[in-house]
């Protein structure tokens, strides 16, 4: 069995490991050199826990190489990013490059497997451009569909033990897919179809983003009246049928605060709630940066003097280097650009930034006068209550440290 991954990111690459790591011939694709050359030397470009030593593993043992160009094989996989563009209305150029890319490689009984988050139909649409220009492969070639499903910080784990849902453009391909995908994955296989799945991906992620936003919402209400979230939270949550979300400081990723707009943009005036969900998440990012603002205003007024402010925090989720669609990165660069104030950085899972000067928490704590805590990563949480400082706590450290 050999593979082809169009995509060597933060799926890509973790899933070509690990189905390297079972035996299959893997060829990851990837269009940045520096990318290949680091995974041709064993190593990773990116912060996955142990993802290093499978990739090693994979390389020095052959199963696993890294090129610019696709090549013959059994099964080819999508697994680029889909943004959206300024209308908010999926980008699936780089899914239909990728498909392009791999047309001229393919053959009669091979499959092809969209991976990437995208909208409904997208499916059928890169099997219409396979299928016009290699006539002859209509109804000789398996095509599918099969989102992930994994946590930044837990992928390895997640994509052998979690469920997937498998669905392909016709009945075959759901099990030509689920032949492939049960080499690696523990987890049980739901066979659908192409449109199913597709929309099964933007359902979790909004139902998620529909949440995080009640969570969010409360936070902001409590403020107003001079309650603490988090304690509300807590008891609320001691109802049996309750389970209230923790709320942060906005939703980032590639994955919660995009892919509603995905559903939102297809169907405007069905996805009230949906659409709804989106704007409140993505409102909680300005109302903390303001809420900055605001706070070295007063200060400068108390004291007659420009605050020092640490922004703790730039990825999108605690204990990873991820700052795609990241809201502590948002509020860090309104804070820069409007507040009148000597700004610090701190983000521990990056060395350099090329638009923040960055520096350590154990600086930035010492010698800001506020702290703006954004992303609760482990190292915050050790940090014991800086006397004399003013805290803004937006993702809950000072409830959860130890």
């Amino acid at each position: 069995m050999k593979a082809v991954f169009m995509g060597l990111g933060y799926i890509g690459l973790p899933t070509a490991a690990v189905a390297a790591s079972k035996g299959i011939k893997v060829v990851g694709v990837d269009v940045n050199p520096v990318v290949v050359e680091t995974i041709n030397h064993g190593k990773i470009h990116i912060i996955e826990p142990d993802l290093d030593k499978v990739v090693k593993s994979v390389v020095d043992k052959g199963y696993l190489k890294a090129s610019l160009n696709p090549e013959e094989a059994d099964a080819f996989f999508i697994v680029v990013p889909t943004p959206f563009k300024q209308n908010h209305r999926a980008d699936i150029s780089y899914v239909e490059s990728a498909t392009r890319a791999v047309i001229p490689y393919l053959r009669e009984g091979n499959l092809f497997v969209i991976e990437s988050t995208s909208p409904v139909l997208t499916t059928e649409k890169m099997a219409d451009i396979i299928f016009k220009e290699r006539p002859e492969l209509k109804d000789k070639i398996y095509i599918a569909y099969c989102p992930e499903r994994v946590l930044p910080g837990n992928v390895l784990y997640e994509l052998e033990n979690n469920d997937r849902v498998i669905g392909g453009i016709n009945p075959e391909s759901s099990d030509k897919a689920i032949e492939f995908y049960s080499i690696f994955v523990k987890g049980n296989l739901h066979k659908t179809n192409a449109r199913t799945a597709e929309m099964c991906k933007l359902t979790e992620n909004s139902s998620r983003d529909a949440q995080i936003a009640f969570a969010n919402e409360l936070s902001m209400i409590c403020d107003k009246a001079a309650i603490d979230v988090w304690e509300l939270i807590e008891l609320a949550n001691k109802h049996p049928r309750v389970k209230i979300l923790q709320p942060g400081c906005g939703v980032g990723g590639h994955c919660i605060a995009v892919d509603p707009w995905f559903i939102v943009s297809e169907y405007p005036e069905q996805a009230q709630i949906i659409k709804r969900a989106r704007e409140t998440n993505d409102y909680k990012a300005d109302w903390c940066a303001n809420r900055v603002v605001e706070t070295c205003l007063e200060y400068a007024n108390k004291t007659g003097k420009e605050p020092v402010v640490a922004c703790m925090g730039l990825a999108f989720k605690p204990d990873i280097d991820d700052l795609r669609e990241s809201p502590a990165k948002y509020i860090t660069s309104r804070v820069i650009s409007e507040a009148r104030a000597e700004i610090m950085v701190v983000e521990p899972n990056i060395s350099t930034h090329k638009s923040f000067n960055l520096t350590t928490y154990k600086e930035a704590c010492e010698k800001a006068d506020i702290i703006v805590w954004l992303v609760k990563h482990k190292e915050f949480l050790t940090i014991p209550k800086l006397a004399g400082k003013i805290e803004l706590d937006f993702c809950g450290v000072r409830k959860y440290c130890i």
